[in-house]
């Protein structure tokens, strides 16, 4: 593994930190909601996340980790199981606003390494991450595609976003 600047692994332990917040949003959402077509997409995406979360540990030594990792699995899970308890439209909105941060977060990443030609293979491993994570968003919107979401959700999905980044801001440092 190559060396890499401080604000590449600093990038790296705020993807980590995302990743172990998006299992705990499927496990939230698995532990409350009870629509089987919801479970089946919770846990088909739970897989992927599990998958991003290795590749981000692959290059990211574990001192270099989020010192808040329990913060986020604990914020990462009532992200899911508060939309999961109100339903499937609420958990695919909330799935959406985050993805939409991820796909944006990743895509700065991204931009930042192709200068730095000794680290295109983690370029190509956080491509593939938001790739993934963009099929998500995309996943989800098309299952909501055709309602409109009340004021309530509106809200919920703007403090989801704002909490997303928080979670980037703190976790660049703890």
């Amino acid at each position: 593994m190559p060396d890499m600047p401080a604000h590449t692994a600093a990038d790296l332990r705020t993807d980590h930190a995302g990743e172990t917040g998006a299992i705990a949003i499927y496990q939230g959402v698995l532990a409350t909601a009870r629509d089987p077509a919801l479970r089946l997409f919770a846990e088909r995406h739970l897989v992927t996340e599990r998958q991003h979360l290795h590749a981000i540990e692959a290059w990211l030594p574990p001192q270099q980790r989020s010192r808040l990792l329990s913060l986020w699995r604990l914020a990462g899970f009532v992200t899911g199981a508060v939309p999961g308890l109100w339903g499937s439209k609420a958990v695919y909105a909330t799935v959406e606003a985050v993805e939409t941060f991820v796909d944006r977060h990743y895509e700065d990443q991204i931009r930042r390494l192709s200068a730095q030609p000794a680290l295109s293979e983690l370029r190509q491993t956080l491509l593939a991450c938001q790739a993934d994570e963009c099929a998500h968003r995309d996943e989800a919107a098309a299952a909501q595609a055709q309602w409109q979401p009340g004021r309530a959700l509106r809200a919920w999905c703007t403090l989801v976003g704002a909490g997303s980044h928080a979670a980037v801001a703190l976790s660049r440092h703890l």
